[in-house]
């Protein structure tokens, strides 16, 4: 929910993007997450530089203190963001060590929380507003931004995407834990999320007018301060942000969602440009695509997003390959997105690991242990994957 960093409009043929994964604070003996954010961020020098380091991916406070959120600048190469984000986690994770703790990426704590508020007049007129709504929203997503060359052409964009984002949500899951028990959604995140008065898919804007003025009666309405659509324009840089993904437990995974979204963002401009309508689905439906993808993830089924009818998970992430492959072959992102799809699907989401930790293992503390590890692990290297790949 931070303000993202400034990134560049698209000025050349590849998108840039950027993005911000939030990560829990925990102990890493008992798993719990720890209330430390304002101090972490104490350990950095001025402009969000560390004392003892060169210039460092950026970090921000959340909603709670036992979070904090990475930042990358804008990239046009994944190589190039997958080698901030790992190098976001480390800094992030070394500034924990120094108080004793540890950055999980968990969209969700395991073990049971009362959370701690971060404190501005922002989050106060939120923890007021939406009482206990707010006081229990310790969750971590993971927002990718998309540069785009106007409003027009960002509302354009937000029209032709809703109905692809929940196979984006079920490669993402990675929050089965709740407060203490196994909440039997792979996105429990989705659901503690869409208590936002204004979270969830959206019906179709039409224009860049039309979006403003429905942003402003929202406003008017005396409960919205920014609207928590899953995705959105950004109030302050020339980008779409996608709000619908857990953070990811392993970092290759960010990167897949992040290439996803490009290829999602560049295809419904070139639909609109084109002159092709959207998918005029209403939202109630969507709605329900969104609800499947949080239940099951990958292990049940979807909605497929050009039918809305029921249909496995990999075809209709075999749906959503076959949409973005244009794009994706001409951002020099195909190679990778099929192998990290063909590894997901193999593998599984960040849900499963997590509760394949926790059958292995039998305590939730160790699932958080587990998810330390998989945040941070030596071969989860996108940048090398990604390198590899391209040679």
């Amino acid at each position: 929910m931070a303000p993202a960093v400034a990134f560049i409009s698209h000025t050349y043929q590849v998108r840039t993007l950027g993005v911000e994964e939030e990560f829990l604070i925990v102990d890493p003996h008992n798993g719990s997450p720890l209330p430390l954010a304002g101090g972490l961020l104490r350990l950095q020098g001025p402009f969000g530089q560390a004392v003892d380091r060169p210039a460092q991916p950026m970090l921000s406070v959340e909603l709670h203190q036992e979070q904090l959120e990475v930042i990358t600048h804008p990239h046009s190469s994944l190589v190039e963001l997958a080698t901030e984000i790992r190098a976001g986690r480390a800094f992030a994770d070394s500034l924990a060590r120094k108080a004793g703790a540890r950055i999980a990426a968990l969209a969700t704590s395991p073990l049971a929380v009362t959370p701690h508020a971060t404190r501005n007049d922002r989050y106060d007129e939120l923890l007021e507003k939406y009482a206990l709504t707010a006081r229990e929203q310790l969750t971590c997503g993971c927002h990718v931004h998309v540069s785009v060359g106007s409003d027009d052409e960002g509302v354009a964009v937000l029209d032709r995407i809703r109905s692809w984002l929940p196979p984006l949500m079920a490669l993402s899951s990675n929050s089965p834990f709740w407060n203490g028990t196994d909440s039997g959604y792979a996105s429990f995140r989705t659901q503690a999320w869409n208590r936002w008065s204004t979270a969830g898919p959206t019906e179709i804007f039409g224009s860049a007018q039309a979006y403003h003025a429905l942003v402003a009666d929202l406003s008017n309405t005396g409960v919205v301060i920014n609207p928590d659509f899953d995705a959105r324009l950004s109030a302050r840089h020339p980008t779409v942000e996608i709000r619908v993904s857990d953070v990811c437990l392993d970092p290759r995974d960010t990167v897949l969602i992040a290439a996803l979204v490009r290829a999602l963002v560049e295809t419904a401009a070139r639909e609109w440009e084109a002159g092709q309508a959207p998918d005029m689905g209403p939202a109630v439906i969507l709605r329900q695509g969104v609800w499947r993808a949080s239940r099951w993830g990958i292990q049940g089924d979807l909605l497929h997003p050009i039918t809305h009818k029921p249909t496995t998970a990999r075809h209709a992430i075999s749906a959503l390959h076959d949409h973005v492959l244009d794009a994706l072959d001409e951002a020099g992102d195909t190679a990778y997105v099929e192998e990290s799809l063909q590894r997901i699907l193999s593998n599984g989401t960040g849900a499963s690991q997590q509760r394949q930790a926790h059958k292995c293992k039998g305590r939730l503390a160790d699932v958080v242990t587990h998810a330390i590890d998989l945040t941070h692990q030596e071969t989860a290297n996108p940048s090398r994957d990604l390198t590899a790949i391209a040679s």
